[in-house]
């Protein structure tokens, strides 16, 4: 004799197979590496722009110094 499935079985199989469906989309997600190259170059990217802004900060006065003397040449002219 075949057993009729109750309402709350059909939720509960409905719920296990949604979960199984999340996990195996989580797990997709997290071992996908096409954006990590992206990142990296991000990451550089960022870190070089704070050693420029370091090292105009630093040499801030030859910098200016070095401006002046170019403005002075091309205004003389």
């Amino acid at each position: 004799m075949k057993r009729t499935t109750t309402f709350k079985e059909a939720a509960k199989a409905q719920a296990c197979q949604a979960l199984a469906t999340v996990q195996v989309s989580v797990n997709e997600c997290l071992t996908n590496e096409k954006g990590q190259g992206t990142t990296e170059y991000a990451i550089l990217v960022g870190v070089l722009v704070v050693i420029a802004i370091l090292a105009i900060s630093m040499f801030r006065p030859a910098l200016e110094q070095l401006w002046s003397r170019i403005t002075d040449g091309i205004n003389s002219l």
